[in-house]
């Protein structure tokens, strides 16, 4: 089946399309319907009759675009009309909700003349948010964007005009950058001189470069001023009409610094490239087949050519998704009235300062387990970057109420973690602890340092000041490793084969003399072993919490922070936590990591512990001991054990929040099956901690929820240790080394 035919049975699938329009509110009861609609819904009606931003408060308008179109200029298809241009309308709605959680209606208007479109626009001023205006050909599109924008007071974004230039417009000073060039003095070839080109060359202005120094051609050549004084080109045009010779592309290409081609394909040449001077900087755009072939571009020279393209099979991709969801969050969050060049300019910039950072280990995975690394072949970030959010919209709003575009002022360390809870519950309780980590950064000893992961988790864990990390290994190396990734820092390092730490073998062998190591052995298991190392540096108190087990199996990595650091001194079991995150709700799963077949005093323990570790999240336990029996319904060996444990912990004065077991797991987590059958039931809310029977059915247990349940899974987080240790899985990536980090540090904080 080819690729067309993948795609109409994708829009096809029942239900037809690709939006739907879900509710936000109960609706179960008669209670709730009196409330969403008659006679309920006067009340917030007569409150935006008084005042009418209080649409904001009462009604979705604050999160809500109008995706608007005539179909007159759709990519790739041209004139196909408001009916036919359905599909991508929906389809940028699909793109606004994935990347910012913005909600649309998609608008295909059966409408040519610009003013019937800007009347028809204004009338729906009251629903929405923002307009977002797509695919409507020049120059109409430029009458119909400016009349919008005077006369009605939300913000209008024509993307296919602004998305393009504020993407290459990032690109543009990562390539400048690289090439060793200021803007002021690129000179710059545009093939194209439509809505796209004209307000891309533009906003390089804005960020910098001459207005001079551009030359721009259409299909009949340079626009000199003297072919605007014949009248050959429009008022648009116009402003870029230069005093120099007419003549074709190939003469505006030669000597420039920048091409940049929004046109068609294949119409610039190997030598027109050549002729460009030193470094060039090639965009070529045009889809689906960009001006020049990538691999002719790049080969037609012996230095560097920075090259990008629309196309995502080929480095630097310019994609409008890396700016219009972000741009239109920052600005429905502040109220904007508009977006203004200096949200547009903070846009590319914030951009352009992403590239520069370590790129998470998600998005290397997304493109093929590449290195991704600034320089010539990443100069934007990647579509699928989720930092873009974090990045974008806060730069967005700053700019908005700078520049004075604001309704309302927000702060914007708080609306970073509101952002943050857009993606997730995890993200949201993640940003709970990693706070809470860096209102008192403890050090954290990271075995296994020479991991390249290692290395880039530091580097993260210190810039964010969560922690101050220390990499246990080789120097050399670490420090090479560091280098080669372009981490602009200098990691602590403790290297074993080279300091003096035979006070750390003396303690392994005190610790251990008795269980069969030698004085030599102890030695030789702190010169070449790093989890001895660490754990012998965090049992000393050279470290406050230990991270290893990147790349051992879960059983070996833990063995030695139990040997050399033990349980806490009223605690006889260890026990390995998973955090499980919903879209509502959050669960924490034990023990799913380290004890096989726990009795009642194993049980018990265990959930205290985890009962402690909710806490750290600011969440207060409710725990639940699971079983496959309720309450006594079955009685044998295995159904008494959780039984007798939550008695125990019922009995336990230091015990500060509910307990109750045994219980299937849906009388645990199901508030209907909980109030109604068996209301007697200590716990009055459904439980949020999770204790299973046994390791076999704890790690089934975790898994199942978060592939089947769609939860996001944050650990294993060991509790019960006498000094924090957190042994990770192998194969983990950055995030989650830093998202431990961040637990080890608040544990450090507790101790």
């Amino acid at each position: 089946m080819g690729l067309d035919e993948d795609s109409l049975e994708y829009h096809r699938t029942d239900p037809p399309g690709k939006i739907e329009i879900s509710t936000t509110k109960p609706t179960n009861t008669q209670r709730d319907l009196s409330l969403a609609y008659s006679p309920g819904v006067a009340a917030p009606c007569l409150e935006i009759d008084d005042d009418e931003t209080d649409a904001y408060s009462y009604t979705a308008k604050g999160n809500l675009v109008g995706v608007v179109s005539n179909g007159s200029a759709v990519l790739g298809l041209g004139d196909i009309g408001a009916q036919a241009s359905k599909p991508v309308m929906e389809g940028k709605g699909v793109l606004f909700k994935r990347f910012a959680d913005i909600d649309v209606f998609d608008i295909e208007l059966d409408e040519a003349d610009p003013d019937k479109l800007v009347e028809a626009v204004k009338m729906m001023e009251p629903t929405f948010g923002g307009i977002n205006l797509e695919d409507i050909k020049a120059p109409e599109c430029f009458t119909v964007e400016e009349r919008l924008r005077e006369e009605i007071d939300i913000p209008v974004f024509h993307d296919d005009q602004h998305g393009t230039a504020i993407i290459s417009g990032a690109a543009l000073l990562n390539a400048a950058d690289i090439a060793g060039k200021d803007l002021e003095d690129l000179e710059i070839a545009f093939s194209g001189a439509g809505a796209s080109a004209i307000a891309t060359a533009r906003f390089y202005v804005s960020l910098g470069c001459k207005k001079e120094n551009i030359t721009m051609c259409d299909s009949s050549g340079i626009i000199t001023e003297e072919r605007a004084r014949r009248g050959e080109v429009n008022e648009y045009k116009q402003q870029f009409a230069r005093d120099v010779p007419e003549g074709d592309l190939a003469d505006a290409m030669e000597g420039a610094d920048v091409f940049v081609g929004l046109s068609i394909g294949g119409i610039v040449s190997e030598e027109m490239v050549q002729s460009m001077a030193s470094d060039p900087i090639v965009f070529a755009m045009a889809n689906p087949d960009p001006e020049i072939d990538y691999e002719v571009a790049k080969e037609a020279r012996d230095d560097t050519v920075i090259m990008a393209t629309g196309r995502s099979d080929y480095p630097n991709q310019v994609n409008n998704v890396l700016g219009f969801p972000f741009i239109f969050r920052g600005a429905l969050d502040v109220r904007a009235t508009e977006i203004n060049e200096d949200m547009k300019v903070a846009c590319a910039e914030a951009l352009a300062e992403l590239a520069r950072q370590d790129v998470p280990d998600a998005v290397v995975k997304a493109y093929g387990d590449d290195p991704i690394q600034y320089g010539p072949d990443y100069i934007i970030p990647k579509p699928v970057d989720p930092r873009v959010l974090f990045r974008v919209a806060p730069s967005i709003a700053e700019a908005a109420m700078e520049s004075g575009a604001a309704r309302t002022e927000i702060d914007l360390e708080e609306y970073e973690e509101q952002l943050e809870a857009r993606l997730g519950k995890s993200r949201e309780m993640m940003r709970v602890v990693l706070n809470k980590a860096k209102s008192d950064p403890q050090t954290v000893a990271l075995a296994e340092g020479e991991n390249e992961k290692m290395i880039r988790a530091a580097y993260q864990i210190q810039e964010q000041g969560i922690a101050l990390p220390i990499l246990i290994g080789d120097e050399d190396e670490i420090k090479g490793t560091a280098a080669n990734l372009g981490l602009d820092f200098e990691p602590t390092v403790a290297d074993p084969s080279i300091g003096d730490y035979e006070e750390y073998a003396d303690r392994l062998h005190e610790l251990r003399s008795r269980k069969g190591i030698t004085r030599s052995e102890a030695g030789e298991l702190i010169e070449h072993d790093t989890n001895y190392f660490g754990s012998v540096m965090v049992e000393r108190g050279d470290a406050d919490a230990l991270l290893t087990g990147l790349s051992h199996h879960y059983p070996s990595a833990l063995r030695p922070p139990l040997q050399v650091i033990g349980t806490d001194e009223d605690v006889d079991y260890a026990a390995g936590v998973y955090m499980l995150a919903f879209k509502n709700r959050v669960i924490f799963v034990a023990d799913a990591t380290v004890n096989q077949s726990p009795d009642k005093d194993v049980l018990a323990e265990v959930t205290k512990q985890t009962g402690k570790l909710a806490r750290r999240f600011n969440v207060e336990p409710r725990a639940a001991l699971l079983s496959y029996s309720n309450f006594g319904s079955v009685n044998n060996e295995a159904t008494r054990k959780p039984r007798k444990a939550a008695a125990m912990l019922q009995d336990d004065p230091e015990i500060d929040f509910p307990v109750d077991g045994e219980m299937q797991a849906d009388t645990a987590v199901v508030e209907d099956i909980l109030e109604g059958t068996y209301g007697f039931s200590e716990l009055d809310e459904p439980a949020n901690v999770l204790v299973f029977p046994n390791l076999e059915s704890g790690n089934i247990g975790y898994k199942l929820l978060q592939r089947l349940g769609g939860a996001d899974a944050i650990g294993p987080m060991l509790v019960g240790m006498d000094k924090p240790v957190h042994v990770l899985q192998r194969g983990d990536e950055v995030k989650d080394i830093v998202n431990l980090a961040g637990v080890a540090v608040v544990d450090a904080q507790q101790e």
